[in-house]
């Protein structure tokens, strides 16, 4: 991940953690359904790691929301 980028993929996963609990679900059940590690999913919310495409589209799929709902950064 790019270091210029690093505040867009911080918003990504708070909207990433907002979308979850508002489903209802942990880390651990979001995870599980998107097939991959809960530690990979707290990175992806804290902004530790970069994020596939193909990860955020199954996201939304889980959560039942538009790709566009995750990059709606407000301010």
């Amino acid at each position: 991940m790019q270091r210029r980028e690093i505040e867009n993929y911080r918003r990504l996963g708070l909207n990433i953690s907002f979308y979850r609990k508002a489903r209802g679900l942990s880390q651990s059940q979001l995870a599980e359904a998107v097939n991959i590690s809960r530690t990979h999913m707290s990175r992806v919310e804290t902004a530790d790691c970069a994020v596939s495409l193909d990860v955020v589209f199954d996201i939304c799929r889980v959560l039942e929301i538009a790709p566009k709902e995750l990059f709606d950064f407000r301010n």
